[in-house]
C-alpha cells in the first residue's frame, strides 16, 4: 500500500546528510530500516535549530506513527536532501511529511513519508499544548529549494 503526501502541506525545512558506509545492508543500498533515522534526524535537526532542545521541562515530542514509501535504492557515497513539510496543526499534534533525494540527482524523490507528531508531558504520558517555540518554528515557512 503506498501513502501519499498531501497536496496541501507547507515547506518548514530542508537539510542535508551524507549516506554513510555502514548504513548500507549485504545487497549494496541503504537498508529499509533506516530511511526512518535519516527522517528522524531530519525532524530533530528542525526541531533544535537555534540551540532549542527538543525535551524541555520534561516535555517533547513523541511520533505516534511513521510511515515510508521507497521509490528507487540509494547506495553509497552521496548526500541526501531531505524536505519537510507541515499539516494538520492542532493544540498538541501535526503530521510532518518529508520526501528525500539525492543531491547529485536534483529532483528524483528517492523516498518519501510522513509522520504524525505529539507534543506530550513524558511523566504523565498524556499529550500537552505545543510550546509557543515550537509554534514558532510551525509558524516559519522555507522556500523549497533552499537550506534551512
Amino acid at each position: 500500500m503506498k501513502l501519499l503526501l498531501p497536496e496541501d502541506k507547507k515547506p518548514v525545512h530542508v537539510t542535508t546528510m551524507p549516506i554513510r558506509w555502514g548504513d548500507m545492508d549485504a545487497l549494496g543500498h541503504i537498508n529499509n530500516t533506516v530511511y526512518f533515522r535519516y527522517f528522524e534526524e531530519a525532524r530533530v535537526r528542525w526541531l533544535t535549530e537555534g540551540g532549542r532542545s527538543m525535551v524541555e521541562g520534561g516535555e517533547g515530542p513523541v511520533v505516534v506513527n511513521v510511515f515510508c514509501n521507497f521509490f528507487s535504492q540509494v547506495e553509497y557515497p552521496g548526500d541526501l536532501l531531505i524536505r519537510q513539510y507541515i499539516s494538520n496543526v492542532g493544540r498538541s499534534s501535526c503530521d510532518v511529511w518529508m520526501t528525500m533525494e539525492r543531491t547529485d540527482e536534483p529532483g528524483k524523490v528517492v523516498a518519501d513519508g510522513g509522520c504524525t507528531m505529539v507534543w506530550v508531558n513524558y511523566a504523565a504520558q498524556k499529550s500537552v499544548r505545543l510550546p509557543e517555540w515550537v509554534l514558532e518554528i510551525l509558524n516559519k515557512t522555507v522556500p523549497e529549494g533552499q537550506p534551512a
